[in-house]
């Protein structure tokens, strides 16, 4: 066995346990918090909470999990360790220990349990070395898991709420320092008057498709003989905005 099909071999291990591992933990999570999860997109939910629990199991899986078993395997090609079960144990043994170091007993099980896992894939896939299929299968299980998990969480949410105009029209405003942020935050017009200026300003809505809109800022002034305009047209949709034109000249009173 060459070193080479060794790390093949503990990386899998490792991306299988990290995934199967943060999707439980991902599910229990929403399965245990349903009141204070929002109720639709429970689908994205679980992704977020899965990505999140990765990134810390995985860490410790990689480094602490990795150096453990590389350790426990030498050991077993020393005649040290001769069971598999053994082997298994061992791995248990440190991972229930990490836990402790940290004086948590919920962590120090589910270390134990990560471990065990991880020991069984890989000396399920060290006596199935040469069968490339079963390991390619194996490593899109936790793909297939995950998007059947995300599957019945997206069935299970209720259906989102409407996006409306106005809540376009708050969307394309922005913050404080948006160049429409003294628009109206509804559809209708706001005349008044800034530096001697007589000023008119406009927001309009029009629905181009579903939940979909082209919103408009116009803003309109005169004094005297002097006037001009300047428009700011955004396209809307629930969870983007994008700027499609803007015409005209600044107003004398914007600076």
């Amino acid at each position: 066995m060459n070193f080479e099909n060794i790390i093949v071999r503990k990386m899998t291990a490792t991306f299988f346990t990290t995934m199967m591992t943060s999707m439980i933990l991902a599910f229990w999570y929403m399965s245990a918090a349903t009141n204070e999860e929002p109720s639709y997109q429970r689908g994205e939910s679980f992704l977020g909470w899965t990505f999140l629990y990765t990134l810390y199991v995985g860490a410790v899986v990689l480094v602490y999990g990795n150096l453990v078993s590389g350790v426990i395997e030498y050991g077993q090609k020393k005649g040290f360790i001769k069971h598999n079960w053994l082997y298994v144990l061992c791995h248990g043994l440190f991972g229930l220990l990490f836990g402790f170091l940290f004086k948590e007993s919920g962590l120090a099980v589910t270390g134990m349990a990560v471990a065990v896992l991880y020991a069984l894939i890989d000396r399920w896939m060290c006596a199935r070395e040469n069968d490339s299929v079963s390991i390619k299968l194996l490593f899109l299980s936790p793909i297939l898991a995950g998007g059947l998990l995300w599957g019945y969480f997206q069935i299970v949410s209720e259906p989102m709420p409407p996006f409306t105009a106005v809540e376009a029209i708050e969307f394309a405003a922005g913050g404080d320092d948006s160049v429409v942020a003294a628009f109206t935050k509804k559809a209708s017009i706001w005349k008044g008057r800034i530096g001697g200026y007589r000023v008119e300003r406009e927001t309009s809505a029009r629905e181009i498709g579903r939940e979909k809109y082209i919103i408009t800022f116009t803003e309109r002034w005169d004094k005297g003989l002097e006037k001009g305009s300047w428009i700011w047209t955004y396209e809307v949709e629930r969870d983007s905005v994008s700027a499609k034109s803007g015409k005209g000249t600044a107003p004398p009173y914007a600076n």
